[in-house]
């Protein structure tokens, strides 16, 4: 593991839902960097070893304190929440490991909210959707506003990330006005909180209904393409198999 950072996706946090892969690269590593909550859902087997953490919006230090460490030898694991190349640090490690040619960086996969998120709430991720951030802090609004019509007209299920924070309590209901332009407000939806984590609740609504509901930034929404439907109280979107009813 030395001359190496490993990029590692930690899923929601809990053990049971880190891959084998990523436990092992933790348990073997020196140094485990982190935000502080990330650091905080490792529990206490970790605990031991040295964890380095930044702030909100201390990304690129972050990413530059795991070169620095891997530069004085030792065994380095950088820690994202979901999946580190779905919203998370792969990238940008990636970017400022241009200046750092001597060192590794590999990436293990972890379970996105998205995966988990769907589980939760049955099967509404069975045919093709796509993935859009709320979050207007890197991706200016209209360039989201154009994804949100182009999702809604390509008839995707929507996964949609950030949906709300203290600063952007009414995004959701913009992006839910937005595609209630081309989407019925009848169209099956669900959303999640604290997915894998304690306190994790789910419901299921409409897109108009929707569009009034409170989320937090720890919530992840489904919106449903015009297969889904609600089956034994799950959300549900249909493949196409043709499937004849038994007598």
């Amino acid at each position: 593991m030395r001359n190496k950072v490993y990029i590692v996706g930690m899923g929601p946090g809990r053990e049971e839902m880190m891959t084998k892969e990523a436990l092992n690269v933790l348990n073997q590593a020196d140094v485990i960097v982190g935000y502080p909550l990330y650091l905080k859902l490792l529990g206490e087997r970790y605990q031991g070893k040295e964890l380095l953490s930044t702030p909100m919006r201390h990304e690129e230090e972050r990413c530059r304190i795991c070169f620095e460490e891997a530069e004085k030898g030792k065994r380095v694991a950088l820690v994202c929440s979901g999946d580190a190349g779905i919203y998370g640090m792969a990238s940008l490690m990636y970017e400022i490991g241009k200046e750092y040619p001597e060192i590794e960086l590999l990436v293990i996969a972890g379970i996105t909210a998205a995966s988990s998120g769907a589980a939760v709430l049955g099967a509404p991720l069975n045919h093709d959707f796509c993935v859009i951030s709320l979050s207007d802090l890197l991706t200016p609004w209209d360039k989201i506003e154009k994804r949100l019509r182009a999702a809604a007209e390509g008839d995707f299920v929507i996964v949609i990330y950030n949906p709300s924070s203290h600063k952007r309590k009414d995004y959701l209901k913009r992006a839910c006005e937005i595609l209630l332009h081309t989407i019925e407000g009848e169209r099956v939806c669900g959303y999640v909180e604290n997915i894998g984590r304690e306190g994790t609740k789910m419901g299921i609504s409409t897109l108009k209904e929707l569009k009034n509901k409170e989320v937090n930034m720890f919530t992840t929404v489904f919106i449903g393409n015009s297969e889904s439907e609600i089956i034994r109280g799950k959300l549900v979107t249909r493949r196409g198999y043709h499937v004849e009813k038994q007598k």
